[in-house]
């Protein structure tokens, strides 16, 4: 059972994950306490995990099995100890499924061709398992919520690694970011919003279509050559609210007054509606920024730089204040790469790299103009928080990773323990087709199996 329950969530994502199933003659192989676990939950798991190019041993199926006793044990405490997952939470994670589908297989109707349901029966069907897996991994950091591991600990854990397994490192950064996006003048917004006005009323006196304005004259890259058009539910999250509200208010074929979103302008029209679905057209015009705007941001995060560099601000205040960057909240300001903070060079975008080059760590790049995939210009201030350099691992510079690998271990340790406790305490049920599964002898040895 060792080191197996710190992969136990990932993992048992694998029986929610969307792929079509083939028939199986079902039947329950696993429960524990009152939660049952199935053969499809098994054998779906097995192929979701071998469509994704994941390689499965020999023995999957008893690993599947471990994670699924596992996740059910879990779910049972969660529910003991009244850790409670609100329907919110669990409408934005199925949200967030769907439209990872939806960019797998290009649109919502091939999703819904493929998958042979509606994205609303997808999102039933995936609601319980989705409750079921936060539930378990909100009791497994009940858990180890207290572990804590010392610098002691760290050093004894690095000491015990094979000196020649130690990976080697390229010089990687720490990098903050701050951005800003001018706004276009009252001018240009205004001669924006009278041009979809015009728009509007060739729509409306039937002189032109939508949809051939919107391919003409759109500035929204993802619809314009569809026409404008968008499918759009009423309770999906990703959309802006604005755009969102203004097109459910629309009967068919109707074309709303211009509104304001986060992308600019838009007149919206209403193709066809079915409850909480609907198709849409829209064209958008962004208003656009000229050098006169972009060269007052640049003053003032000029401003901004002269702060930080001072020491009067300090960068996480400066992002709070300053930053416009959507993603900012969660990640502090701070670049995302493949571990985590951690970027190396390649990870990084070219312009980006050009302002690194002179730039040492400590710093703030000058303010720079910039475009960014959308077409918004704006300006960026860079802090370089560390660099190291191309290096073996070690104490001294790779501290907080080595660290964090052993607190992981610690807490694999520590739900190993709970496992071992609570395992007796359940009423567990096996199926005979899994008695010859080494990794399962805790919940054997004390499982009826038939």
């Amino acid at each position: 059972m060792k080191r197996i329950f710190g992969l136990l969530i990932a993992v048992a994502g694998f029986q929610i994950g969307f792929a079509q199933r083939a028939v199986v003659a079902d039947k329950i192989v696993g429960i524990v306490g009152d939660k049952i676990i199935l053969k499809s939950d098994i054998t779906n798991a097995i192929a979701d995990a071998k469509r994704q190019g994941q390689e499965v041993p020999a023995d999957g199926n008893c690993m599947i099995m471990q994670q699924a006793l596992a996740q059910k044990a879990l779910v049972l405490q969660a529910e003991k100890d009244s850790l409670i997952v609100s329907d919110d939470e669990i409408e934005a994670l199925l949200d967030n499924q769907i439209r990872s589908f939806i960019q797998a297989y290009g649109t919502k109707e091939a999703l819904e061709q493929i998958a042979g349901r509606t994205v609303y029966q997808l999102k039933e069907d995936f609601r319980q398992p989705f409750k079921e897996r936060k539930q378990a991994e909100m009791m497994r950091n009940k858990i180890v919520e207290n572990i804590k591991i010392t610098p002691n600990e760290v050093k004894a854990y690095f000491e015990k690694l094979p000196k020649d397994s130690l990976p080697f490192y390229e010089s990687e950064l720490e990098l903050g970011e701050i951005l800003v996006f001018p706004k276009a003048s009252r001018d240009i917004e205004k001669l924006a919003i009278d041009q979809l006005n015009e728009f509007k009323k060739q729509i409306e006196s039937g002189a032109r279509k939508i949809g051939t304005l919107a391919s003409l004259y759109s500035d929204d890259p993802g619809s314009k050559d569809k026409e404008g058009e968008y499918t759009i539910n009423r309770n999906e999250k990703n959309w802006d609210p604005a755009f969102l509200n203004a097109a459910f208010r629309l009967k068919e074929g109707q074309v709303s007054q211009v509104i304001k979103s986060k992308f600019g302008y838009h007149i919206i029209q209403m193709v066809n509606r079915a409850g909480d679905d609907a198709v849409v057209r829209h064209i958008l015009k962004v208003p656009q920024v000229t050098d006169t705007e972009v060269g007052e941001a640049v003053k003032r995060m000029d401003t901004v730089r002269s702060k930080l560099m001072a020491g009067v601000l300090n960068f996480g205040e400066a992002v709070a204040k300053y930053s416009e960057d959507d993603n900012a909240r969660f990640t502090g300001g701070m670049h995302q790469c493949r571990n985590g903070n951690y970027c190396s060079i390649d990870e990084l975008d070219k312009d980006v790299v050009v302002l690194l080059k002179n730039l040492k760590v400590g710093e703030v790049s000058q303010p720079t103009p910039f475009t960014d995939d959308r077409g918004r210009k704006g300006v960026r201030l860079l802090y370089l928080k560390t660099r190291t350099e191309p290096h073996r691992e070690n104490l001294k510079d790779d501290y907080n990773r080595i660290s964090q690998r052993a607190l992981e271990i610690k807490k694999e340790d520590a739900l190993e323990k709970w496992f071992q406790k609570k395992i007796p305490t359940y009423y567990i049920m096996i199926d005979d087709e899994f008695k010859t599964c080494s990794m399962l002898g805790t919940w054997l040895s004390v499982a009826k199996t038939y």
